[in-house]
């Protein structure tokens, strides 16, 4: 079988280096862009460090979704096989401060990348979605029926991406797209070389915990404590980000079916995990204390939200193998191997 070529947008961050190293090993040929907006150049160097003999088939271009000009020079290039989408801003918070920073660089880059991709004649699409399009749903677990709302800019533009890749097939129905609404990625490569390095005040809890832990953070807020769960905090599906990279690949190769159209599939474990479950498995992998301040519940926060995975296993025979004691481990191993990310202490005060 001849190799794939595959463009990855985003490839620098951190669900996409993740991916472009699982890429590398099953034998892809992979071209990153990234504008290292929120990302960093030395992701791609450990990832090729970690890729070995495969590392000759990774190139790296940094440049903005918006400027078509070099992105159709890298479509000029190349003969693309397939595009994963990952690039985008994503920090909800900052999205209900600068909506329209959100809407143009997410959908003006979006829809110049397929424009790009349709005049080149590479329609096969795997698209970095999220659970936050299911909103606050009123049943767990979430199917991929259950009906959409976004309850931020930075969900609706995700929304609204799915919505332009399925009026993309239903005018040309020889696209071939897949949807892939994650749920809560934590964790890293087990080697402890790539991880997430969130700029500034992370947004979600395990970088959060993880720079407690380190000594960055002095306590981790708990928001909402008066939940109905089992310990009375909120409860989400975890999964392990070199889980989700597989997904992408089992992803790629869905799209190779003939019967495929625009489909949209969970990565999720299926499994709910309470805020404070997951900082006392990340204490015992980290076997250090995480001071922690109970507050109020944050406004939009929804109280039990994880994954129905049967669809996802059953066409794209794919589960994720990870549990949280694994994404804890390898969480903790990341972090005290780069307690800064891949910057150093002085690059990371001036980031904030």
């Amino acid at each position: 079988m001849a190799v794939k070529t595959v463009l990855v947008t985003g490839g620098a961050g951190y669900i996409g280096s993740h991916t472009v190293l699982q890429l590398l090993l099953g034998g892809y040929k992979v071209v990153v862009v990234d504008n290292l907006d929120n990302s960093s150049e030395t992701a791609i160097k450990r990832v090729k460090e970690l890729a070995g003999k495969s590392k000759s088939n990774i190139s790296f271009y940094k440049l903005d979704l918006r400027d078509r000009a070099a992105l159709e020079k890298v479509f000029s290039s190349k003969k693309f096989d397939a595009v994963i989408h990952f690039a985008g801003l994503k920090a909800v918070g900052e999205s209900v401060h600068k909506p329209l920073v959100y809407y143009d660089n997410n959908l003006i880059g979006t829809i110049i990348l397929f424009e790009v991709m349709a005049a080149h004649g590479c329609k096969k699409l795997v698209f970095s979605s999220s659970a936050t399009v299911y909103g606050w749903p009123k049943e767990v677990p979430c199917t991929e029926e259950f009906p959409l709302s976004a309850a931020n800019p930075y969900g609706r533009t995700k929304l609204i991406i799915e919505e332009i890749c399925r009026d993309i097939y239903n005018a040309e129905s020889e696209w071939k797209i897949i949807l892939l609404r994650y749920f809560n990625p934590v964790g890293a490569h087990p080697s402890g070389s790539i991880g997430e390095d969130p700029r500034g005040i992370p947004n979600n809890l395990m970088p959060f915990v993880q720079q407690v832990a380190v000594g960055r953070l002095p306590t981790l807020k708990v928001f909402g404590t008066d939940y109905k769960t089992r310990d009375g905090t909120g409860i989400r599906d975890y999964i392990h980000v070199v889980d989700l990279a597989d997904g992408h690949i089992a992803a790629l190769n869905k799209l190779d079916d003939p019967n495929i159209g625009c489909e949209v599939y969970n990565l999720g474990t299926g499994k709910g995990t309470s805020v404070l479950e997951m900082v006392k498995a990340f204490e015992q992998a980290s076997e250090k204390k995480i001071p922690l301040v109970m507050v109020g519940r944050r406004p939009g926060d929804a109280e039990i939200v994880y994954a129905s995975t049967g669809k996802a296993a059953k066409e794209l025979n794919w589960k994720a193998k990870y549990g949280i004691d694994e994404m804890c481990r390898d969480q903790w191993n990341w972090a005290s191997k780069n307690p800064y990310g891949y910057g150093s202490a002085e690059n990371s005060s001036k980031k904030r």
